[in-house]
């Protein structure tokens, strides 16, 4: 095995203030969402499932599509499934697979909360940069992005 290539002071700097801007972003927006009964976890599902045809999502789909596991998916689905955000439906066309449905009670509880997650998402976030800084950063995250799905 080969030795690492060490980062640098300024690669350093960079990586560390990215876990940081990370982990302080995901606190104070989970946190914001958790004064309305919902996780970080739940809103992206409720987002997902709410932006599909039907607002339905095959699971392993919604797994992907969240960068969760099956396992822990089907954990959070039964969650939210108690508190009548969503709920499972058999498909149809394959009696192994099945659906999340967003249930008329997820329905409003995105519609009431999305204006509260958008809020906090530009005010910790999009109105701290520039355009051109936006643009940078999709510009600079897109290919680790691209590279990441692939190892998927």
């Amino acid at each position: 095995m080969s030795a690492p290539r060490w980062l640098s002071p300024a690669e350093q700097r960079a990586w560390r203030t990215h876990l940081a801007l990370h982990k302080l972003l995901m606190h104070r927006l989970d946190r914001e969402l958790q004064e309305h009964a919902l996780s970080l976890n739940d809103y992206e599902i409720l987002v997902n499932l709410s932006e599909s045809p039907d607002r339905r999502m095959r699971m392993s789909d919604l797994a992907d599509a969240t960068i969760q596991s099956r396992s822990r998916l089907s954990h959070q689905i039964s969650r939210m499934e108690i508190k009548g955000l969503v709920m499972r439906e058999g498909c149809p066309d394959d009696r192994r697979g099945t659906y999340a449905v967003l249930t008329d009670e997820g329905w409003a509880t995105i519609q009431r909360v999305a204006p509260v997650h958008v809020t906090g998402v530009r005010e910790h976030f999009v109105d701290r940069l520039t355009d051109d800084q936006l643009e940078e950063l999709v510009n600079a995250y897109d290919p680790i992005v691209e590279h990441l799905k692939k190892l998927r």
